[in-house]
C-alpha cells in the first residue's frame, strides 16, 4: 500500500494483567499494563527514539480506544518527545471481539481442544458471537481509507488486529483459511516501520504471543 512515503510505526501494546493471567481480552477496555508491560512500552519508546536518531518532524499519534493501548502510547510518546494529548483513539484499531469468550481463561477453553493454530498463531475456533478476521479487515480498510498519511504516524494496536493491519499495509494476500491478509506474528512489545508497503522490524519484544 502506498503511504505517500510516510513511515507508519505499528506497535503492539505491552503485557496486561489479563495477558499475565492467561485470559482472553478481546474488546475489554480496562485491562491495565503489568510492570513487564510498562517495561515493554518503555523499550519500544527508547527503540523508536534511537531509530529516529534526532529526527524532529512531528508524528501523528493514534491508538485503539482501550486503556492498554493508550497507556502504551503514552509511554512511547514521552520517550520520543511527542504530546500524548494530541493522540486520536479509534475503536476500529481495537482487538478482535471474542464474544462470549471475553475474560475466559485459555486453560478452560483448552479442555475442548486447541484454541490457537499451532503454525499461524491465530484463533482456529471462536464462539458464534465472535468477530472474524474478515470483519477485522473490513473495519481496518475503512480506517485506512480515511487516513491521508500526510505525516509519519505511530499506531498502537493489539496482537491479532495489528497483524491484519500490517497485512493490509504491506499488500499481503489473504491467508488461506482465515479470509484476510495477515502478517506474521510478533511478540508483545514489538514495533515495525512500514513505508509504501515495505515492513522493517525496529523493536522486537520479548513478550507473549497472540494474546491481544
Amino acid at each position: 500500500m502506498n503511504s505517500n512515503g510516510k513511515r507508519l510505526f505499528v506497535a503492539r501494546h505491552g503485557e496486561t494483567v489479563f495477558n499475565a493471567a492467561g485470559r482472553l481480552q478481546g474488546t475489554s477496555l480496562h485491562t491495565p499494563l503489568t510492570v513487564a508491560g510498562f517495561r515493554q512500552a518503555l523499550a519500544m519508546g527508547e527503540g523508536l527514539a534511537h531509530y529516529l536518531g534526532g529526527w524532529s518532524a512531528p508524528l501523528d499519534l493514534t491508538a485503539s480506544d482501550t486503556g492498554r493501548a493508550l497507556q502504551t502510547l503514552a509511554l512511547i510518546a514521552e520517550a520520543i518527545g511527542c504530546d500524548w494529548q494530541e493522540a486520536i483513539s479509534d475503536a476500529r484499531l481495537n482487538e478482535i471481539d471474542v464474544g462470549g469468550w471475553g475474560g475466559v481463561y485459555y486453560r478452560d477453553l483448552m479442555a475442548d481442544g486447541p484454541v490457537i493454530h499451532a503454525e499461524h498463531r491465530l484463533f482456529m475456533r471462536l464462539p458464534e458471537d465472535a468477530e472474524s478476521y474478515t470483519a477485522i479487515a473490513v473495519r481496518l480498510r475503512g480506517w485506512i481509507a480515511e487516513q491521508g498519511f500526510a505525516r509519519d504516524m505511530l499506531i498502537v494496536s493489539h496482537g491479532m488486529t495489528s497483524r491484519v493491519l500490517r497485512g493490509l499495509l504491506c499488500g499481503l494476500p489473504d491467508l488461506d483459511g482465515f479470509g484476510a491478509p495477515i502478517a506474521p506474528g510478533l511478540p508483545q512489545g514489538s514495533m515495525v516501520a512500514i513505508r509504501d508497503g515495505v515492513e522493517e522490524v525496529i523493536v522486537l519484544g520479548g513478550g507473549e504471543g497472540e494474546k491481544g
